[in-house]
């Protein structure tokens, strides 16, 4: 498990958006960046600026991946047939800990690597502990019997800040979900805009 050093509203400050779309972003009260030169005006950001940004955007969306795993990503995003950037964002929303939050069995991101982390969920009947485990269309998850009533699942499945996105059947009863297809760029629901176009060019520099 890699430690998740930056703090992450410190992102949102620093994008100048509320990447994960929550209400205590400190982005919904200041939109200018954090420390004494925050609120300057910012320059024309230059074509490897605005490719770095694209990728820490995303990068930082799914807990902050480290860029060892990012670019094994991105290996394998070009290396698939079709577009690289709807094959990279395929690839992100996988990840058993990505599917585990669009499920809302947990409220963030980080919960989610934690939640799996810490052996709460499993894949067809097993327990999986590996945050970047790839689930396959058809694969069914599932919060472990004993954790069913943790309050970070109970609080989260409830949350009305977002929806659950249709490449996903989720039964909040049973606690179980089943992705149905590989997404398309269109279909996950950022709360703002990425562009894994830029990734792909940041890497194919």
């Amino acid at each position: 498990m890699s430690k998740r050093i930056q703090a992450k509203h410190k992102l949102d400050r620093r994008m100048g958006q509320n990447i994960w779309g929550r209400p205590k972003s400190p982005v919904n009260r200041r939109e200018y960046g954090p420390g004494q030169h925050g609120q300057r005006r910012k320059g024309k950001m230059s074509d490897f600026g605005t490719q770095l940004r694209a990728k820490q955007k995303l990068k930082g969306y799914y807990a902050n991946i480290t860029e060892k795993q990012f670019r094994r990503y991105y290996a394998e995003a070009i290396r698939q047939k079709g577009d690289s950037g709807e094959n990279l964002v395929g690839l992100l929303e996988r990840r058993l800990d990505a599917v585990v939050y669009r499920a809302k069995f947990v409220a963030t991101p980080f919960a989610a690597r934690q939640f799996v982390n810490h052996g709460h969920v499993k894949v067809n009947g097993r327990r999986v502990n590996i945050p970047s485990f790839l689930v396959k269309p058809g694969d069914v998850i599932e919060v472990k019997d004993k954790s069913k009533q943790l309050e970070v699942v109970v609080v989260a499945s409830q949350l009305a800040e977002r929806d659950v996105p249709d490449y996903i059947e989720v039964d909040h009863s049973k606690m179980t979900a089943r992705v149905t297809r590989i997404p398309t760029l269109s279909e996950v629901p950022y709360p703002v805009q990425m562009e894994p176009n830029l990734v792909i060019e940041f890497y194919s520099r």
